[in-house]
């Protein structure tokens, strides 16, 4: 989305930061890289979170934010929104 970004995360290790801390090393190093200086700050300070705790939530969030661009009217189809992808598939277990 031009004015937002949705994203799925989820902890590597056990002894994982907080959510705050990690959000906001990612939007420090996504800062630090901003082509275009005079556009800082890019962040608002503070963020919206959702805990999901089974994997059909995950499925409907996902679902939600391929949508996005649709409903904003910015693609026709979810597959010609160009700033979409997956680093990694997060697996519900249990």
């Amino acid at each position: 989305m031009p004015d937002h970004i949705h994203l799925c995360c989820a902890p590597a290790t056990i002894d994982f930061p907080s959510l705050v801390t990690w959000v906001k090393y990612w939007k420090s190093i996504c800062s630090l890289k901003w082509p275009d200086r005079d556009e800082q700050p890019i962040w608002k300070k503070s963020f919206w979170d959702t805990q999901l705790r089974k994997g059909e939530n995950y499925e409907q969030k996902l679902e939600y934010m391929l949508q996005n661009p649709v409903r904003q009217g910015l693609v026709g189809e979810p597959e010609e929104w160009a700033y979409q992808g997956e680093l990694f598939k997060l697996d519900w277990y249990g």
